[in-house]
């Protein structure tokens, strides 16, 4: 069964983390965009586990800890021998006055804000908080959440490594994972150069990686999983599509990296859809197989609201692809020759 687990997240940690290779993103259960009732969540993330699905992933930003406290109930139902879960410190959620609220892209939210806080007492604080919210303590793998420059500045980043190195942050997470309360360590974020950096620094078990190994980008594949793989770690990746374009195709209004598409990658998802096209294969599906053709991907992980979405991800993610494909693309100069493509015998159902 192509849902079936792979190599651990990190071979060398004490507690094997072995994901399925389709995950579950928390994001949406946090009510991203548009409000999503309890009972639908709640379907949601059992259509997950009943077609195979072992891996889940939230955050505390993730509605102000609304996908937390949905995954708490759901917890209650799902084998907790064969679950995986990860969420990410880092984000403190504080009650607040209305006006101060920090909803970002989430809608309906608790009365709280957001503060940043990556030193030793703020990791913990958001270990606690989140352990409190999940009602649990199965927390398998803490991700720094958005721990990079992103939209905040170089300075941001720099001082958030400073809490993290300089502030104990580190020494918190390598503490929870030495005394056993979680399995793994890395970090939550959407540029692959901040792994790299980190990875200069300290030991890090696995990073799950918003849309930078994607049809569209292979420019990890110079540097940065090469030494994935030299250090025995895994990658979880997160959104395959690159913010929706590689899931609705070059449409106006298409999406790439949280903006507006522009022409030159129009051009592009237009190119890499036409030879999925004389393939007979959707190129959401190419989207969705290709981060795993590279062995220190373990786990694609893309976002539902609904069991419909759960389903179809499932089908989009059992579909077979022809070796040809991947052999064209590359051909046609749209992926680079040195990526390393899923195999129809791996991807057939």
């Amino acid at each position: 069964m192509k849902l079936a687990t792979r190599n651990a997240l990190n071979d060398r940690t004490k507690a094997p983390v072995l994901l399925s290779q389709l995950g579950f993103g928390g994001a949406p259960l946090g009510n991203l965009y548009r409000k999503i009732e309890d009972e639908e969540a709640q379907a949601t993330l059992d259509a997950a586990w009943d077609a195979g699905l072992r891996y889940f992933d939230t955050a505390p930003q993730y509605g102000l800890g609304r996908s937390e406290m949905r995954i708490a109930d759901a917890l209650e139902r799902f084998d907790a021998n064969e679950l995986m879960l990860s969420t990410k410190v880092g984000r403190i959620l504080e009650d607040c006055a209305l006006e101060e609220v920090t909803p970002e892209a989430f809608v309906d939210v608790p009365q709280k804000r957001i503060i940043f806080d990556f030193t030793y007492d703020g990791i913990m604080r958001s270990y606690s908080d989140s352990v409190a919210r999940l009602r649990s303590d199965k927390i398998d793998m803490l991700f720094l959440h958005d721990i990079d420059a992103g939209t905040h500045g170089q300075a941001f980043e720099d001082n958030n490594l400073s809490q993290l190195f300089s502030g104990g942050g580190y020494r918190a997470l390598a503490e929870l994972r030495d005394a056993g309360r979680i399995s793994a360590i890395g970090a939550g974020v959407n540029s692959w150069q901040i792994c790299e950096r980190l990875l200069g620094e300290a030991d890090f078990d696995g990073f799950l990686l918003a849309g930078r190994y994607t049809l569209l980008e292979q420019d990890p594949l110079e540097t940065f999983l090469p030494l994935c793989l030299k250090r025995d770690v895994g990658i979880i990746l997160g959104g395959p599509y690159n913010s929706g374009i590689l899931a609705t195709g070059p449409i106006e209004g298409a999406r790439y990296d949280y903006a507006p598409a522009p022409d030159a990658i129009l051009d592009r998802v237009r190119a890499i859809k036409e030879v999925c096209d004389a393939h007979a294969t959707p190129l959401i599906a190419a989207a969705l197989q290709f981060p795993l053709g590279h062995p220190a991907v373990k786990s694609v992980i893309p976002g539902a609201s609904n069991p419909s979405e759960v389903r179809q991800n499932v089908k989009i993610f059992e579909t077979p692809i022809p070796d040809a494909l991947w052999s064209d693309l590359k051909s046609q100069g749209l992926i680079r020759q040195d990526a390393l493509v899923p195999k129809e015998s791996t991807n057939a159902a």
